[in-house]
This record gives C-alpha cells, sequence and structure tokens, in this order.
C-alpha cells in the first residue's frame, strides 16, 4: 500500500488520549502474553486502549494476528495467517476468568481460507467462556464470513449475547475502505443473525472522516434502521500508520452528538457516538441501554 499524505492538520485537543501505563496495563499485558492471546485493543492501536485496560477490561482477538484481507483502515497485520489454535477458546476463558469479567467482546481476524471462515473456533470460544464464567455476557465482532449463511448459523447457536458485525463506512467509500466488502452482503449478515435469533441484539459500527458526506451518513443510519439493528457506534478515523488510508477530516463532538440525535429519531435503540468510541468501547454499557429500551417498548401502554 502507497504511502498518502495527510492533510486535516494538528491532532485536536477532543481526540488526544493518555499512553496506556499502570499497574493493570502491566498485569493484563503479562496475563495476554502469559497465554499467548491477542487482544485488538493492541494489534489496531484502539486509542481507548489505557482507560479501558486500567479498568481490566478489553477485547479478545482470536484465530491469530495475521488477517487475509487488507482494508484500508486497519493496523491489523495481512498475509499467510497461522495454523489454527483450538486450544485458544480455553485460554480466552481462562483469560476472562482471572480478568473477572461480566462482559467480554471477541472479535476474530478474516479467515478467508478457511470452509467456514472461522466460526467454529468462534463458536467454541462462546461456549468455552459461558462454561468457566457463566454470568459473563459474551459480545462477537465478526467478520461477514464471504455471506455465508451456515457459518453465521454456528456462531449464533453458540447464543452470543450480542452479534457485531462492522459495516465500517458509507457504501460510496467501500473499494478503499474495504475492497474485499460488499455492503450489501455486511448488512444481509446482520439480517440473518436477528432472523436466526431475534432476541439477540445486533451491533455495527461505522467512523468518520473517511471522505463520506452528511447525506451519506443519514442514509447509513437510515439502511441500518431498516434492517433492525440495535446498537449502533460512530467514531473519527484515525490513521494508524503512514501507510493507510488518510484522515480527510476532523469530526468535531458537536457532530457526532447531532448523528446520535438523528439516529435515535429514526428509531435505533441505542447510538453511542463520539470521536473516540469505538465498537467495544463502553459495550456493557450498551447492552444495557439497549435491554432497558427494548422491555420499556415492550411495555403495554397505561
Amino acid at each position: 500500500m502507497a504511502v498518502v499524505p495527510e492533510t486535516p492538520g494538528p491532532r485536536p485537543d477532543w481526540l488526544r488520549v493518555r499512553l496506556p501505563v499502570g499497574r493493570n496495563v502491566e498485569e493484563l499485558r503479562t496475563l495476554m502474553r502469559s497465554k499467548s492471546l491477542h487482544t485488538v485493543c493492541e494489534e489496531a492501536r484502539c486509542p481507548n486502549m489505557g482507560e479501558c485496560w486500567a479498568h481490566r477490561t478489553a477485547t479478545f482477538m482470536i484465530l491469530g494476528s495475521v488477517c487475509t484481507r487488507s482494508c484500508g483502515f486497519c493496523a491489523v497485520a495481512t498475509g499467510r495467517p497461522m495454523a489454527l489454535d483450538w486450544e485458544e477458546p480455553r485460554r480466552v476463558a481462562e483469560a476472562v476468568e482471572q480478568m473477572g469479567l461480566k462482559h467480554v467482546v471477541v472479535t476474530m481476524v478474516n479467515r478467508d481460507e478457511l470452509h467456514d471462515g472461522g466460526a467454529t473456533l468462534v463458536a467454541a470460544t462462546i461456549r468455552w467462556i459461558r462454561r468457566l464464567n457463566p454470568e459473563c455476557a459474551v459480545e462477537v465482532l465478526t467478520s461477514d464470513f464471504k455471506g455465508s449463511r451456515d457459518a453465521l448459523r454456528v456462531v449464533m447457536d453458540a447464543r452470543p449475547n450480542v452479534f457485531n458485525h462492522n459495516i465500517e463506512t458509507v457504501p460510496r467509500l467501500y473499494k478503499q475502505v474495504r475492497p474485499q466488502a460488499v455492503y450489501e452482503r455486511s448488512l444481509d449478515v446482520l439480517t440473518w443473525a436477528k432472523e436466526m435469533r431475534p432476541e439477540t441484539p445486533t451491533k455495527t459500527g461505522f467512523m468518520l472522516g473517511l471522505g463520506e458526506t452528511r447525506d451519506e451518513v443519514l442514509a447509513t443510519l437510515h439502511d441500518l434502521k431498516e434492517r433492525d439493528i440495535d446498537i449502533v457506534t460512530i467514531g473519527q478515523y484515525l490513521r494508524p500508520t503512514p501507510q493507510h488510508l488518510p484522515i480527510v477530516r476532523y469530526a468535531p463532538p458537536d457532530e457526532f452528538r447531532e448523528y446520535a440525535r438523528l439516529g435515535k429519531e429514526m428509531g435505533l435503540r441505542h447510538v453511542e457516538s463520539g470521536p473516540l468510541v469505538r465498537s467495544s468501547y463502553h459495550a456493557w454499557d450498551q447492552l444495557k441501554a439497549t435491554t432497558s429500551a427494548a422491555s420499556a417498548a415492550a411495555k403495554p401502554a397505561q
């Protein structure tokens, strides 16, 4: 991928975050290394790593640390994937137990070379976490499995508490941002997940700052409402290295708040929108808010 110049100027104050340091951070880093586990916090250079790790929360990334796709925004390495590690689900569950988590997020690299895209190992991870941590909610953030309903069903049959698949950007920008993905296919995956398990909240997220227009964002929010998505996250794109897509603009906090308001007015149950919002940021709070909203909507009028 060619180096592309950056144009929007210095990073604004609202995007400045503290470095991930402190005892909890070092303890978690040691725990992850001792169990040969990966976190998307580190691999994708998440700006919230310092805050989340300081509160002893993390997003586990399974199926190795090498992805078969080359998305223009993502810092995860692209190349030939590692061999499957069937002990990884158990080690993730043990780490969850040691951390005492009540809500865990499990994401994955794309494994397009596998017949099921890695779905069997995702399902095994859900079941292992439940076995060792029966009170812990399990949220999964998966690939699109190349549009395989059978692969998706393997994951949904393991009964995650939340199913997440990110659309990442507006349809017009897919060729640059997600060259091996298809916008409608990603929407279909979210729809199928809801059809397979209607009681399971579905979730997706996208970024601002890649060149999208206001009308495109509103149209995307409308698409998500039409697909009955429960939780939407919107955050600022931050370029991980000079070899990744440039930041076209920094969206101000007021703009994020406006999209949250408009999304809720459209009927989306929960919209988490802010410059530093990421898929798993405040994930437990998002699930609680969505569950509360669904319960309120189900109550008969007095």
